[in-house]
């Protein structure tokens, strides 16, 4: 038998058919969403809901055929959309990197009035609640994902997985209750949300905990995700807390600590685009930027200290990145793309040194570390240890397939 396992990322649609008796991917189709839409608000980041589901359920329906047993779905979180009576979307998504939050809000900013943090699904509605930006015929609201598995079963609610639910903030992850008030129906369990041309469609589940059960093949390594974000991640049979960190429901009673970078793989494409401007303006316009980048590690002799936190943490939203060490004989367009990637690593490890986690092997994931060995070499050096990577490239979309073939029992 097979398994649909659909990944709604930021910035890319990810789709996988896997054999579910030796787990092997038979088919993969990945496709740009280019979902975002322009608004009047710097600080607002928004996506074209009807877009991304269009692109989600063509690959779906490419995918079906007699013997898929089981369709499993996750995405990004934090974000949220709004839905009518009907099920239906009425609002854009306001994804995990919107900014609202951080706005000035009393003697604080909304986050951190709700204790939460900007781009999380709580902070965003109680921004929106306050400034009456809540479409009049919402009933509800819920992750792209769930929204997906709504549009494929003929949901009119969501059925919202722990491991998003915890996502939205103000969640309480040892009891499953919200402390705000969202009114949001949530389950622990690998729930069925109904079916799509008679297959199980899965209740939509984090793409977090998706990419860690498809990735670590023990409880006793650490993941370290390089996307559009990052993220470093370690199984826990109790939640921890520490600075920069956080605990998430994951699988069978267990937690994962979670270190999130609101950079991450975005910080080296930023680099990218400076150096892709300074080309441009000497009329240097065709030319693959990563690969001369490839070319300048290759000379990089010196060291420069580069803190990549560009958007600041979900703690601290104010600080911002700089690049220190700088002398008249290191200031090259190598060190500073060297020490960019090691900044990057840095900043995953601080975070993993506050989780008091005795871990003994690294496995990486996603493209930043797919396509930059040096970034690779960077991890190894960081954390002591070489790192493995999954033989399958979309690790989310591999992982809610996984995850659900074994719940259905469809094996």
């Amino acid at each position: 038998m097979k398994a649909i396992g659909i990944d709604l990322g930021t910035t890319s649609i990810c789709g996988v058919v896997i054999d579910t008796d030796s787990g092997k991917v038979l088919r993969s189709e990945t496709v740009n969403s280019n979902a975002f839409v322009t608004t009047d608000n710097d600080w607002e980041k928004a996506q074209d809901v009807s877009l991304i589901i269009e692109k989600a359920l063509k690959i779906v329906d490419e995918f079906i055929d007699d013997d898929v047993a089981v369709i499993g779905i996750t995405g990004q979180m934090h974000g949220i959309l709004y839905y009518d009576n009907d099920g239906k979307a009425v609002s854009n998504l306001y994804t995990w990197q919107d900014g609202r939050g951080n706005l000035p809000y009393k003697d604080t900013t909304y986050a951190a009035y709700l204790g939460g943090a900007s781009g999380y699904g709580n902070v965003t509605d109680f921004y929106n609640r306050e400034n009456s930006l809540v479409p009049e015929n919402a009933v509800g609201y819920c992750t792209v994902h769930d929204y997906l598995a709504m549009t494929l079963s003929g949901r009119k609610t969501p059925l919202v997985h722990t491991s998003d639910a915890a996502s939205f903030g103000c969640f309480d992850i040892e009891n499953n209750t919200f402390s705000y008030d969202c009114r949001i129906d949530v389950t622990a369990g690998f729930d069925t949300a109904g079916e799509y041309k008679g297959i199980p469609v899965s209740v939509a589940i984090g793409d977090n905990q998706a990419s860690v059960f498809s990735s670590l093949a023990s409880d006793d390594d650490i993941l370290l995700n390089v996307g559009t974000g990052s993220q470093v991640s370690v199984i826990s049979d109790v939640p921890v807390k520490g600075e920069n960190i956080e605990s998430r429901p994951f699988f069978d009673g267990k937690y994962l600590v979670v270190g999130a970078a609101l950079c991450g793989g975005r910080a080296y494409s930023l680099l990218k685009d400076f150096y892709a401007g300074v080309f441009a303006a000497a009329g240097i316009t065709d030319v693959d930027v990563y690969a001369v980048m490839d070319k300048m590690l290759e000379k990089a002799d010196g060291v420069l200290d580069v803190d990549t936190r560009f958007e600041g943490t979900r703690a601290d939203p104010s600080l911002s990145g700089s690049i220190a060490g700088i002398r008249t004989g290191n200031f090259t367009a190598g060190n500073l793309t060297k020490g960019l990637l090691e900044g990057m690593v840095n900043e995953l490890f601080n975070m993993y040194q506050n989780m008091n986690a005795a871990k003994k092997g690294i496995v990486g994931s996603g493209n930043g570390v797919r396509k930059n060995p040096q970034l690779v070499s960077a991890a190894e050096k960081k954390f002591g240890s070489r790192m493995s990577v999954p033989s399958h490239l979309e690790e989310a979309a591999y992982g809610a397939a996984a995850v659900h073939t074994l719940a259905c029992g469809a094996q």
